[in-house]
């Protein structure tokens, strides 16, 4: 994978959890960023940092329309995407060179 290149990519707290679609021109440091926690918002809010799939594209604009696109599917039909490519939610930015997400603890109480 190219670092510079315009992408989509499906990010997830745990298998089955709490799925985050994105677009990007450089995975990597989109990547750093999310796992970094720097830039606040839903992801470091629920904790989704697991890379499940991401998708490379020639042209910005066919990225931001395929992430539209994903955007408006059902939840099945996204973990059955995940699942054509990913079957064991195995993050995919390890063998990127990232480091694995601990995993998360249960909370006490409401």
């Amino acid at each position: 994978m190219i670092d510079r290149q315009p992408c989509v990519y499906i990010l997830a707290s745990a298998a089955y959890g709490t799925l985050y679609i994105g677009v990007t021109s450089d995975l990597i440091a989109r990547l750093g960023e999310h796992r970094s926690g720097t830039i606040k918002g839903f992801t470091s809010q629920y904790q989704v940092y697991r890379l499940m799939r991401y998708e490379p594209f020639d042209t910005m604009e066919g990225a931001i329309e395929r992430e539209k696109q994903l955007k408006r599917w059902h939840r099945q039909w996204k973990i059955n995407l995940i699942e054509s490519n990913n079957p064991h939610w195995v993050d995919l930015a390890v063998p990127l060179g990232f480091d694995p997400v601990p995993a998360r603890g249960r909370r006490n109480g409401p």
